[in-house]
């Protein structure tokens, strides 16, 4: 037999609608040989695993899924399957069937003899039970005895033995409301990736008329976007001035002005002018697939409040099961009791011995505050990154292109000799091909001034500091006050100019030509207008801020006035390392960045958050991303995550409350069955339901005050 290396196989399970679904699914194909890295991802409905085929085969792993009553698809479609109505499910369809059944028994137990009637109940609780039995027995000979199909098989089966008919009937439709509830909850809390989906339009309409599919667009296509159509896929406007309403990608209310040469999302609405637009993605990485890739495989990045629920499960069920045992045994034969009511009360506490609701808890929210931010353009990688970004104590923010726009401008050119036209010129020809926002401001003058840049050759960066280039034999520097002054460089004069400069909030540069200075630039670039609002915002929620930068002290000062922050500047990658772990000795800190040149310190905080419009970099490095480019969008992103934490707590609250308060009253005989079921199934949808308010929370409008414990 050949040689055959172990490969990655995915899948979509349908009929997952709780955490111990998922559980079922995971349990069972792990015990599979050569099966590894098992991945089930309720709301996405995905099973990932890596098999060696040479110990099972795909249809072995396949075959296992269906026998717990789970339906599964051997390819795993791009987009989610739509929604079914719910009584188009297996569990619609148990709930009409034991409904019928049940009806059918109270209309016999109304016109028929009592014994007539007591069969006709027995019959329904038989029929209505033997879906739920088979699978109890598929789950036990895969290892998993203790789920609530074998309880629900023990309780029902034992109390028409003690002859409570009726009452056994009822429960198993109560079951099967249930259970058909759950699948709805869960249905509506993965609506918000369907509506992600269906976004992008199916058709798009090339330049020369015709119409072909939008999956089928390839990289360099033209398409032609009308008034009011949807963008079919992103791309670069090439023709054109319109309002494009980015809303639904980004969150973003107010139209974006896009002309030639700006980028627009699939799925955004043209509101005002046609536009040519030439595909600069296809269709499976489109910013709309990206996003639903992220919040669907955020899955896997479980918070560990979570891993701790998952593990207290699988005590508290065997537990329980423990606990009936013991009712049913101890009081008749120590103490003379009647066996059939002790029998009956542990029958009742069986089924809350399962744990639904309190595995569905945390994914539950999780799933509902990933959906929730990322229609607001906020997307977080999991539940570790919600439950770490809940603890936030202070945020460091890096200056350039996260508190200012990005886009600095040439605001004063002074040369200290020769004139300034030349001065420009030569630093022009150094920054060539920079991509510093500050070395693209210097280019982007001297370009709009007419100016010939002289050609330069060995053109190198200086980290954090400038750059270089020989230039005419000689080599000339552009680069900050410091690095001016570390080469011996920062004469009087250019030492003074630089300090009125930077006094007045400009960023100053120093053009230099073998140590010499020549003259110095000054930029200026703006704060965004939502900044110092965010600033105080953070505030009012208990968080600190600062600000890092690598510009220089008198600049960072006068930003920081503005703004009511804390700064350090005069800051290299580096320092910015140092501060973030210096910061984070004391509290839990979240880096907001650019997500290219402040990779490090975004990798050293606890949370780092990457600036950016739909970029591979914000969508693909750090913890999360903020979509619209907002500052405001910072302490939106924690709301959501202390709401989050806030809910989870009232979700565990729940179901081990309702736990607690039917097994006292079962014990004590207060309840019985049908009151069981029903703290059951009842605790599992209160649960699901109080995730989904998730959904429609505001992170703009939301301010918690708490500290940073409010997470934890």
């Amino acid at each position: 037999m050949s040689e055959r290396t172990p490969v990655a196989l995915e899948w979509r399970v349908t009929g997952m609608d709780c955490g111990a679904c998922a559980a079922k699914v995971r349990g069972a194909v792990e015990r599979l040989p050569g099966v590894a890295e098992v991945d089930v991802a309720l709301m996405a409905e995905r099973l990932r695993l890596v098999l060696d085929a040479r110990d099972t085969a795909p249809e072995q792993v396949e075959n296992a899924v269906r026998s717990l009553g789970f339906g599964i698809e051997s390819e795993a479609p791009e987009k989610p399957a739509p929604a079914r109505r719910w009584y188009e499910t297996g569990k619609g369809r148990l709930v009409l069937g034991t409904g019928a059944l049940l009806a059918g028994a109270f209309v016999a137990h109304l016109t028929l003899p009592p014994q007539v009637a007591h069969w006709a109940f027995i019959l329904a609780t038989l029929i209505g039970l033997a879906p739920v039995a088979r699978r109890a027995l598929a789950m036990a000979r895969a290892g998993m005895p203790f789920t609530i199909e074998m309880l629900m098989s023990i309780a029902a089966t034992g109390a028409l033995v003690i002859g409570a008919a009726e009452e056994a009937a009822f429960v198993v439709f109560l079951f099967a409301v249930g259970e058909m509830l759950e699948g709805l909850a869960t249905d509506k809390a993965r609506d918000g990736i369907r509506a992600l989906a269906g976004l992008v339009p199916r058709t798009a309409l090339l330049e020369d008329g015709r119409e072909v599919a939008a999956d089928t667009l390839a990289i360099g296509q033209v398409v032609l976007v009308r008034p009011g159509d949807r963008v079919p896929a992103d791309g670069t406007v090439i023709d054109g001035i319109s309002g494009v309403d980015e809303s639904p990608v980004t969150g973003e209310s107010v139209p974006a002005l896009k002309e030639p040469g700006a980028g627009v999302f699939a799925g955004s609405i043209n509101t005002e002018a046609a536009l040519r637009v030439q595909v600069t993605r296809e269709a499976a990485d489109n910013t709309i697939a990206r996003i639903i890739r992220l919040v669907e495989e955020a899955e896997s990045a479980r918070a560990p409040t979570e891993r701790f629920i998952d593990r207290f499960s699988r005590v508290y069920m065997p537990a329980v099961v423990g606990m009936a045992l013991l009712v049913a045994l101890v009081p008749p034969l120590a103490f003379g009791q009647v066996w059939g009511d002790w029998i009956y009360r542990a029958l009742a506490l069986l089924l809350i011995g399962c744990p639904c609701a309190l595995v569905i808890s945390v994914p539950a929210s999780i799933a509902s505050a990933l959906s929730a931010g990322a229609r607001h353009g906020l997307l977080m990688k999991g539940g570790a990154v919600i439950e770490a970004a809940a603890r936030t104590g202070h945020v460091a923010f890096d200056k350039t292109g996260t508190l200012t726009y990005g886009r600095p401008v040439v605001t004063d050119v002074i040369a200290l000799s020769g004139d300034g036209a030349g001065l420009l010129a030569l630093a022009a020809a150094v920054e060539r091909g920079a991509s510093h926002p500050l070395g693209q401001a210097i280019r982007a003058r001297a370009e709009a001034d007419g100016l010939m840049a002289p050609p330069a050759t060995a053109a190198r960066a200086i980290p954090g500091k400038g750059a270089e280039a020989v230039i005419d034999g000689a080599t000339v520097t552009v680069g900050s006050s410091r690095l001016a002054a570390e080469i011996g460089a920062l004469s009087d004069a250019a030492e003074t100019r630089a300090a009125a400069l930077e006094a007045e909030g400009k960023t100053v540069v120093v053009v230099m030509r073998d140590g010499a200075p020549l003259g110095v630039i000054a930029l200026r670039d703006e704060l965004r207008g939502d900044a110092a609002a965010a600033v105080r915002r953070l505030a009012a929620m208990g968080v600190g801020s600062v600000m890092l930068t690598g510009d220089n002290a008198r600049t960072a000062a006068a930003l920081s006035r503005d703004l009511g922050i804390d700064h350090r500047a005069g800051l290299l990658p580096e320092d910015k390392v140092a501060a973030i772990r210096d910061l984070a000795g004391a509290q839990q800190v979240m880096m907001v960045g650019d997500g290219i040149n402040d990779a490090p310190a975004l990798a050293t905080a606890q949370v780092g958050v990457a600036m950016g419009s739909g970029t591979d970099v914000a969508l693909e490095t750090a913890d999360a991303a903020i979509l619209r480019n907002r500052v405001g969008d910072v302490p939106g992103l924690i709301a959501l995550s202390r709401a989050t934490m806030t809910n989870i707590r009232q979700n565990v609250t729940i179901a081990l409350g309702l736990k607690a308060v039917f097994l006292v009253t079962t014990v004590l005989g207060i309840t019985g069955l049908w009151i069981a079921i029903l703290a059951d199934t009842g605790a599992t949808v209160l649960v699901t339901a109080n995730a989904l308010r998730l959904l429609v929370f505001r992170p703009d409008r939301a301010t918690r005050r708490s500290g940073p414990a409010a997470g934890a």
